[in-house]
């Protein structure tokens, strides 16, 4: 698949270098904000449905991947793995724009870490979401 993402790094986002799996590079670069808590993702003509706006699972993807980033800072960048992820769809993108990203935790336990975040473009909220992740135990090597 040929990426149709515009390039270059939006001013005051720099790359973000934990993404490096198959999907991320399927779905385009993700980027960190690069002063503060935050993340920000160009659409492209690939993200696209047939009526020429940005395809709601492109934004569910883009939400589950800021959530549980924001989670893994969290919890000391211990890995989590999603149990739920609501999504209440506002408004539409498309190709081109530059879509921001913010999360909160708004509660941790042993085992789950609760999430709230929303998608906006420019003053415009596209998306909120909440979720809940459930915290994975380290794995050891063994031998």
């Amino acid at each position: 698949m040929t990426s149709a993402v515009p390039p270059g790094i939006p001013e005051g986002y720099e790359p973000t270098p934990a993404l490096d799996g198959n999907f991320d590079r399927v779905l385009g670069p993700l980027y960190r904000r690069s002063n503060g808590p935050g993340f920000a993702f160009r659409t492209g003509e690939a993200h696209s449905n047939i009526r020429g706006a940005i395809h709601g699972g492109v934004l569910t993807a883009l939400a589950d991947q800021t959530l549980g980033l924001t989670v893994m800072e969290a919890i000391d960048g211990g890995m989590a793995v999603t149990i739920s992820l609501t999504c209440d769809f506002v408004d539409g993108a498309r190709p081109g724009d530059l879509i921001e990203c913010s999360a909160a935790v708004t509660r941790v336990t042993r085992s789950v870490v609760f999430v709230q975040g929303e998608l906006r473009c420019g003053k415009r909220l596209l998306l909120t979401a909440t979720g809940l992740w459930k915290r994975l135990r380290p794995v050891y090597p063994t031998g």
